[in-house]
């Protein structure tokens, strides 16, 4: 679901951008033709499991690869987290956008992800230069964010993990 809320808000009039899926789950399904399996322990499975999201060009039709994560807490404190990003930032230098629980409800961060003490320096999505999104474009839909996202039902979720990529 916030894949779906960014993919809208990113494609709103008033910031002009085009986007377009792009993702794992895309380049997954193209996979399977092949029929083989990827071990997500190598390069180029951990490259694979990092493919951005989307494709956006923005107004003046400058691409941009970006990921989205949802996070019910904003800080990235987790090791797996930060992996993904530092794999994100390795080999497609995306922005990264988290929805959160948590106003700002939409943060954006532009590589490097992390500031010199190692923290991941995020900012809210309406001060990103690149990708035009206002602050009354983000009002619209953090709404959706106070009223169906639910962090006891995120919470009671239990984590996916997966060692092979089977295609």
């Amino acid at each position: 679901m916030a894949e779906a809320l960014v993919e809208e808000l990113l494609k709103s009039k008033r910031s002009g951008n085009k986007v377009y899926r792009f993702g794992y789950e895309s380049v997954l399904q193209n996979l399977t033709q092949v029929e083989c399996a990827f071990d997500r322990e190598t390069e180029i499975g951990q490259q694979i499991k990092s493919i951005p999201d989307f494709l956006v060009l923005n107004q003046t039709g400058k691409p941009f690869f970006v990921e989205v994560k949802f996070r019910s807490d904003p800080e990235w404190k987790f090791d797996d987290g930060i992996t993904v990003l530092r794999n994100i930032e390795r080999f497609w230098k995306a922005k990264v956008i988290v929805v959160t629980l948590q106003k700002p409800y939409f943060r954006v961060a532009d590589p490097p992800y992390f500031d010199s003490q190692g923290q991941p320096g995020f900012v809210s999505l309406e001060r990103d230069q690149d990708l035009n999104v206002t602050a009354g474009e983000l009002e619209k839909f953090s709404w959706l964010i106070e009223n169906y996202f639910n962090s006891s039902s995120i919470a009671s979720s239990p984590p996916r993990r997966r060692n092979k990529i089977a295609v």
